[in-house]
């Protein structure tokens, strides 16, 4: 008998039976511990994901699996943020307009997302080129301009915002 692990039989089994289950999903009105473990939302201006994604989430998946079994109830939401310079640069390299190109590339994004078996909560995923999210930003920045709260200056800007970054963006 052969002992060897096997992803391609082993993985899609469990991920099937957490779909099943409805393992990461979460009714966020009736929480009684709740935890929220966001990642970052990946640009889909590419074919795919690349290592770094690769390398990044697993860490918040395995911190949020570890609040889950400490009793929290974990939401880990989702989402591409797939509006603006990063997706329109793909688009023009490849030759293609973006409002057909994009949900092909988050389609693409999903599949490999889950194929990593993320504990992402995909009935709460955002898509930042739908526009029942952007007519949302886009009215809270009216709100703030309205309120004298959004305008243009040339001020300066400190990008070390991250200690950890020291000054490699000075």
């Amino acid at each position: 008998m052969d002992e060897r692990y096997q992803p391609e039989v082993v993985e899609p089994k469990w991920q099937q039976l957490w779909e099943e289950r409805g393992t990461n999903r979460l009714d966020l009105r009736r929480a009684e511990r709740p935890y929220y473990a966001l990642m970052m939302f990946p640009y889909p201006s590419a074919e795919g994901l690349h290592v770094g994604h690769a390398f990044a989430f697993p860490g918040v998946d395995i911190h949020a699996r570890f609040r889950r079994l400490q009793g929290y109830d974990v939401f880990e939401p989702i989402g591409f943020d797939a509006f603006g310079i990063h997706s329109e640069n793909y688009a023009l390299r490849v030759g293609r307009n973006p409002k057909q190109l994009i949900p092909e590339t988050i389609a693409n994004f999903q599949r490999q997302l889950r194929r990593l078996g993320l504990m992402a909560n995909w009935e709460h995923a955002v898509d930042t080129t739908s526009p029942a999210y952007y007519r949302w930003t886009q009215w809270i920045f009216v709100q703030l301009f309205r309120a004298g709260l959004a305008y243009e200056s040339n001020e300066p800007i400190n990008f070390n915002i991250f200690p950890y970054f020291g000054n490699i963006c000075n």
